[in-house]
């Protein structure tokens, strides 16, 4: 038996999220299918981290472990061949057989994406949003993100987590390509917290909030205080990072 980490990206658009559900369309299911199909052998991947209906990812692994041999580069060409238009594979990687595509990740990053005017080639793609928004202002309670650790206020309630503890390295907005980006990084995060974030910060960036009165939501840890969730379209997965031995593990 040996185990491999496969790398995708995929839009989201058309699934329920990246995990398999009952009646629902996923992310998880086309990949088993394809990789069951295409490896002759019955294939369970384990993803990284979830995306909820409607997220994309610009990267995501998931592990699977297989008991014959294959070419890895002829894989790859026909799991893009197989695979849905909106998923793709990028890489397929052997690992130690104890690498965990959840569990030995050390980073994940996310952005959104929020576009100030209509633009018929982002539908789905950012978050349309009308309104001018205080860049400054906006990052400068971000700042105040990476002096906390508990995000019990951005977390959605009765999830299994044995923490809502989290360690953000990261959190930035700025324009780009006409659009305006927010960009977090962290060990670890909770069930719609980055939704939650930007729907909290964009109230701040319309002056409807005050950092003061975001500070008092940290404390509150109450989710029912913090600001309504930004759509999940404008949301991306855009990198997870693993230690360096086991992405390059013989």
């Amino acid at each position: 038996m040996s185990r491999f980490f496969i790398e995708i990206k995929y839009d989201g658009t058309n699934y329920h999220g990246w995990q398999i559900q009952d009646n629902a369309s996923s992310v998880q299911a086309e990949l088993n299918k394809a990789l069951s199909t295409i490896l002759q052998e019955k294939i369970d991947v384990v993803g990284a981290g979830r995306t909820d209906a409607g997220v994309h990812a610009q990267q995501l692994f998931a592990h699977f472990d297989i008991t014959s041999e294959f070419d890895i580069e002829k894989t790859i060409f026909k799991l893009n061949k197989f695979l849905p238009d909106d998923i793709s594979c990028t890489s397929i990687t052997k690992v130690n057989d104890e690498s965990h595509a959840r569990f030995a990740a050390t980073a994940r990053t996310y952005e959104y994406w929020i576009t100030p005017t209509k633009n018929p080639f982002l539908v789905n793609k950012a978050y349309h949003l009308p309104y001018s928004l205080n860049l400054d202002l906006m990052n400068e309670a971000t700042q105040h993100l990476l002096k906390y650790t508990d995000f019990s206020c951005f977390s959605k309630s009765n999830t299994d987590t044995f923490t809502n503890d989290c360690d953000i390295t990261f959190a930035q907005w700025e324009q780009k390509n006409n659009c305006i980006v927010f960009t977090i990084t962290a060990n670890r995060f909770l069930r719609n917290m980055v939704r939650a974030i930007v729907g909290t910060l964009l109230e701040i960036g319309q002056k409807k909030l005050t950092i003061e009165e975001l500070i008092t939501i940290f404390k509150s840890k109450n989710r029912s205080n913090a600001g309504t969730s930004a759509p999940a379209h404008g949301l991306y997965l855009a990198e997870v990072k693993y230690p360096f031995k086991i992405m390059n593990a013989e």
